[in-house]
């Protein structure tokens, strides 16, 4: 199972939509370094591929056919694209780049009751469709780099 990293997002506050950017470091059982989100436990990275991002337009639940979703809006840390990511299961590893190594530890959240795309848009795929990994070996990580399991 090969994929590629489609984007990099992070945000220094919680609640919003993380911004993109070219590279990143993943720190050690803490998560992408800078981030708001960055800590130790289960959710140090979130994982959302840029297949569901574009297929979350079709959702009936959606009031505006029209808008523009990008990578970070659902509050993800990588965005993949190539990799299908409900295939993975909770201890599954990913490789990224050059050897960071990933855990997968938690599919899904627990939405809190309406988000900032919630209201953008109607719906969130994040609770069905994300996942999170522990950091098990950290790194830089650029757009592109490729994504093994």
């Amino acid at each position: 199972m090969n994929g590629k990293i489609y984007s990099i997002n992070v945000s220094k506050t919680k609640g919003i939509a993380k911004t993109q950017v070219p590279q990143a470091k993943l720190v050690e059982n803490l998560g992408v370094e800078g981030d708001a989100h960055a800590s130790e436990g289960t959710r140090q990275v979130s994982l959302l591929s840029w297949e569901s991002i574009m297929t979350q337009k079709e959702c009936p639940k959606v009031k505006d056919k029209n808008v523009e979703l990008k990578p970070g809006d659902f509050g993800e840390n990588i965005t993949t694209e190539g990799i299908k990511l409900s295939d993975l299961k909770i201890g599954d590893k990913l490789t990224l780049g050059d050897g960071i190594v990933l855990e997968i530890s938690k599919i899904g959240k627990e939405c809190h009751k309406y988000c900032a795309i919630y209201y953008k848009i109607g719906d969130c795929i994040m609770p069905k469709e994300g996942i999170f990994a522990k950091v098990l070996s950290g790194g830089i990580i650029k757009t592109g780099d490729k994504i093994t399991k």
